[in-house]
């Protein structure tokens, strides 16, 4: 006489699948692995978009809280806050008005100014002059880094050139 043994559990026992309590996180992983190569991608393309040729520098970036106001000069001479075009005698309102619309008690925003390689070096001046004049203190020249140097974390500003006082 054959006995049955009923299964895998042994006589009397049934084939009972047991419910699984982990989770499989490889695909979170490779999802989130896809996003950070994008981010990484796109993080550079984000910048202003206003294309100035910058000279070199050996400075080391500064870290910033806030996003700094960046004001650009073209290779033709006309000047940029962010990104739309602003005439010099409209520039120091302009800047103004940004500042006043920031939050009480909010530290004073940076103002960046960047100049095209080849732009007369005169026009760039003329542009910090008229900020600095206005009262704005925390002005600085932008360069970009020599491709040697590290390169700046994402979320910061690009690295200002030390200003001279």
């Amino acid at each position: 006489m054959a006995m049955s043994s009923g299964g895998p559990g042994g006589p009397g026992r049934r084939g009972r699948y047991r419910a699984m309590a982990e989770i499989n996180v490889t695909p979170l992983v490779d999802v989130m692995l896809v996003l950070l190569i994008i981010f990484m991608v796109a993080a550079p393309l984000m910048t202003v978009g206003v294309p100035i040729d910058l000279p070199k520098t050996s400075a080391s970036a500064l870290n910033q809280e806030t996003e700094p106001l960046t004001i650009s000069v073209n290779a033709e001479g006309r000047i940029f806050v962010q990104e739309s075009e602003v005439p010099l005698e409209n520039l120091v309102p302009q800047l103004r008005a940004i500042m006043e619309s920031q939050p009480a008690g909010a530290p004073e925003r940076r103002i960046f100014v960047r100049g095209d390689r080849g732009i007369n070096y005169g026009r760039v001046m003329e542009v910090m002059g008229t900020v600095s004049s206005a009262g704005f203190t925390k002005v600085a020249l932008l360069a970009e880094q020599p491709s040697g140097a590290p390169a700046a974390q994402p979320g910061q500003a690009p690295a200002p050139a030390q200003p001279r006082r």
